[in-house]
């Protein structure tokens, strides 16, 4: 048969439970019409809710079917206890159920209907109240159960009294236990297998989700809930992709702070560079304060804009802590150079970045449903550059009024190595208890310090008293120069024509542009009907 889609784009602030409620309103209308075509089945009205998708998916592989359908039902209540997790649905099992095969000449010489048999099992398959009683102060719920627990109970389920004796259900009928009909097929590498769909609570921490799922197997397989003889996989564990951004954030972090301290390590010095190191990961806490103040969660664009901003952060910072070090350098005292270095370029940096945050404003007004999804990309990019303008006027001069110097002490031999003995000594234990990431950070601080003793210092002394002074002269040297005579007004007059050039080129070769580029995805979802 064939069939046709009807696709209803709604206002993005009709309610979801409004909007379906009108479309069902709808089509029952219609069908009540006339003109309305008989069709083979009913039209179907459902919401697409991402979060019915399954998170994570467990395969149980073994030899005996049985086995495996005890495993995934045991598996199933624990893991619907969970509070992150909504429903966990089992497929490639098929369920036993009571078979009843009905002897049409039996029946009919004893004057039995099917409605007569329909009627006594459903009467007698029941679960009934028995009222309450009261014991020891508390009122309790008396409940008698009627429900068959096997096929004997069920053959004698009396379906109709003759004159005589009665009639049973096994006088008329065969009855016994079977398979139901197979509803689904789930397969791994080729192999059958009864895979669990486990969806998550709407809200609830993916990661948290994750973990508890995996502690609640290594429990069962250790315990003996999960026998040896079946085979356990996890597949389709959605909460991969967010560990490796969130590990892509640590490491942009991580690798942010050294490439900035290595950069001004050359103009400040070391000491003096830390000042700006450290607002990127300050920058980086007050802006997850911020953000979980406002409601926002860790998703994949805050984790974009995260990465995205760790570039723009430190601006204000090396701003301020260069201009205190000018100070210090002419010879003011530390507390009167933050004075001077801050109130000098203060209003400048803030300006600054009054008008970076200002351009995002429009992006966060962006409307309707691609607006929600984008809004979160200048939100957090306006939280962090607010975070690192506070820490750029707030955190740096004070820290630079207490630590910073203008010479660089050569580092000890001796305090060098024992630094470099004790944080690789204690990297090698946190590594072997298993905090891979804080031990290796210990070890990579502990050569830096031998790296900065034997290649960094040196080669910074050179760049300051030898590169330095040779690169101002040649700045000088170009200024004047280029001021000299009309100079100024062709200089400008080109750059005028640059611009007109850069935009005819751009009009004859107009650049590509790739709005998502091509990926290849990490899962594939088929659905048959």
């Amino acid at each position: 048969h064939g069939y046709t889609t009807i696709r209803i784009k709604f206002d993005f602030k009709m309610p979801v439970n409004e909007a379906l409620q009108k479309v069902k309103d709808a089509v029952d209308k219609a069908r009540t019409k006339s003109d309305f075509p008989d069709l083979p089945v009913e039209p179907t009205i459902f919401e697409l809710d991402p979060s019915k998708m399954p998170i994570m998916n467990i395969n149980l592989r073994g030899e005996n079917t049985s086995v495996l359908k005890d495993v995934a039902k045991n598996l199933e209540k624990t893991l619907e206890d969970l509070p992150e997790i909504s429903e966990v649905d089992i497929r490639g099992i098929q369920e036993q159920e009571m078979r009843i095969d009905v002897d049409p000449i039996k029946a009919q010489s004893v004057n039995v209907t099917l409605d007569d048999i329909q009627n006594a099992v459903s009467s007698e398959n029941q679960t009934i109240s028995g009222g309450e009683v009261l014991m020891n102060g508390m009122r309790k719920t008396i409940r008698i159960e009627g429900e068959f627990k096997d096929a004997d109970e069920l053959r004698k389920v009396v379906v109709k009294q003759d004159e005589f004796l009665p009639v049973y259900l096994e006088d008329v009928a065969s009855v016994y236990f079977g398979n139901s009909d197979t509803t689904s097929y789930a397969r791994e590498f080729g192999s059958s297998v009864v895979m669990l769909d486990i969806k998550k609570q709407a809200g609830q921490n993916l990661l948290i989700a994750s973990d508890k799922i995996n502690e609640i197997i290594a429990l069962a397989q250790k315990d003996g809930t999960i026998p040896r003889s079946v085979d356990v996989s996890l597949t389709n564990d959605q909460s991969n992709n967010t560990r490796d951004m969130v590990s892509n954030l640590e490491n942009s972090i991580i690798f942010g702070i050294i490439l900035v301290v290595g950069v001004l390590l050359f103009f400040l010095g070391f000491r003096n560079a830390l000042f700006v190191g450290v607002a990127i990961p300050l920058s980086m806490l007050m802006s997850f304060m911020i953000l979980n103040a406002l409601g926002v969660t860790l998703n994949v664009m805050v984790l974009f804009s995260l990465v995205l901003a760790l570039g723009m952060l430190v601006d204000n910072g090396v701003v301020i802590v260069e201009n205190i070090y000018r100070f210090m350098d002419e010879g003011y005292t530390a507390k009167e150079a933050v004075i001077q270095g801050v109130g000098e370029v203060a209003w400048p940096i803030i300006s600054s970045t009054a008008t970076t945050v200002a351009a995002f404003i429009p992006l966060a007004l962006w409307p309707g449903i691609i607006g929600e999804f984008m809004k979160f990309l200048p939100l957090t990019l306006m939280v962090v550059l607010t975070s690192s303008l506070f820490v750029a006027l707030v955190i740096n001069p004070v820290l630079a009024v207490s630590y910073m110097k203008i010479k660089q002490e050569k580092p000890v031999k001796q305090i060098v190595f024992k630094s470099f003995l004790i944080l690789s000594v204690i990297g090698i234990f946190f590594v072997i208890f298993g905090f891979l990431s804080f031990g290796n950070l210990l070890i990579f601080f502990g050569l830096m310090s031998l790296l900065n003793y034997y290649v960094l210092y040196p080669g910074t002394m050179r760049f300051q008293e030898k590169f330095l002074p040779r690169l101002d002269r040649i700045y000088v040297q170009f200024l004047t120069f280029v001021m000299t005579g009309k100079r100024p007004l062709k200089f400008i007059l080109g750059t005028i024509g640059l611009l007109f050039f850069s935009i005819f080129l751009m009009v004859i070769f107009p650049p590509k542009v790739e709005f998502f580029p091509e990926n290849n995805p990490n899962y594939v979802n088929i659905f048959i009907s």
